[in-house]
């Protein structure tokens, strides 16, 4: 079982790096040299370091996640999924692109909703740029990403397998982080995630916060009412911004601001409320003009002192 586990870690993910830095440079050098878009830049240098550096850690705390996540992944696999779907059969290619893309669509959203996972999640919604770099600003924090697979397995399709096509909706996010390209022929941006498309995501203007989920296909976003075109240029990174480059606080400030919010909580649900609540969530006796357990934008995390949203 371990030489299985071992034999499959191999990442396209990982083999894409050169191909992705020579990317992030040239890009670079199109922002540097070409013209600013109303006025705002395209990148920081510390910026970048940021999101590189972030990068490079979440790969390990991937690696180490996956190593686990794969062990468990193959013992429901081979003794609890009834039938074994062949890896040479394009209907298991088929229901695999399919239940990878179904599956990221919806983690996505609850990454969005419940501030736990929000807490690792908004580390990729912490820059206020929109370039190839910020891409690889990912979480370390990754157990909820490495959870959500379990209908796969138990549909007969290999563990390996799932993790490889979820490492082909990585590198194709690549693609999505740009400024650099601009609506893509009609028929592509209905089907498709386009960076057009993924600039709306990362936006915090109220018009743009929490839609275009979608990792490959912008269908479902279409189906389940989260879509909206990009009708002027975002305003990026989250509605009450990070204003810092280290990489410690990128990935722990808001798990702490969650800490916080649980202690000073004076009942227990209150205390459920700050941790599997919306982001922004507060009892409605702290809250003006908010309903029972009130929601702010899923960008906004809890940062004021005094448990506030921006």
């Amino acid at each position: 079982m371990l030489d299985k586990v071992i034999d499959r870690l191999h990442d396209p993910a990982v083999y894409a790096l050169p191909a992705m830095a020579l990317l992030i440079v040239i890009e670079m050098l199109a922002l540097k040299y070409g013209d600013d878009q109303d006025g705002r830049p395209g990148y920081d240098l510390r910026d970048h370091r940021a999101s590189i550096l972030t990068g490079i850690g979440a790969l390990v705390s991937s690696t180490t996640l996956r190593t686990v996540a794969l062990a468990l992944y193959l013992l429901v696999y081979e003794y609890v999924a009834p039938w074994h779907l062949s890896a040479r059969s394009w209907v298991t290619w088929v229901v695999l692109f399919i239940g990878v893309e179904f599956l990221l669509y919806w983690y996505h959203r609850a990454a969005h909703g419940v501030r736990l996972i929000w807490a690792g999640h908004q580390v990729h919604h912490s820059s206020q740029y929109f370039n190839l770099s910020t891409a690889l600003r990912r979480k370390w924090a990754q157990w909820f990403e490495k959870m959500i697979w379990l209908p796969l397995p138990l549909l007969g399709i290999h563990p390996a397998l799932v993790f490889t096509m979820h490492s082909v909706h990585l590198v194709y996010g690549l693609f999505a982080h740009t400024e650099k390209i601009g609506k893509l022929p009609r028929w592509i941006e209905y089907v498709f995630v386009t960076p057009s498309h993924h600039r709306v995501h990362h936006g915090n203007d109220p018009e743009y916060l929490d839609k275009n989920f979608g990792s490959i296909l912008i269908l479902w976003d279409r189906v389940f009412g989260t879509f909206q075109p990009e009708v002027q240029r975002p305003t990026y990174g989250l509605t009450k911004q990070l204003e810092t480059f280290s990489i410690w606080k990128i990935q722990v400030h808001e798990f702490g601001n969650m800490i916080r919010d649980v202690r000073t909580a004076r009942t227990l649900r209150h205390k459920l409320g700050h941790v599997f609540g919306p982001p922004g969530w507060k009892p409605s006796e702290d809250t003006t003009g908010h309903a029972a357990g009130g929601q702010a934008p899923a960008k906004t995390p809890v940062a004021a002192a005094d448990g506030l949203p921006a």
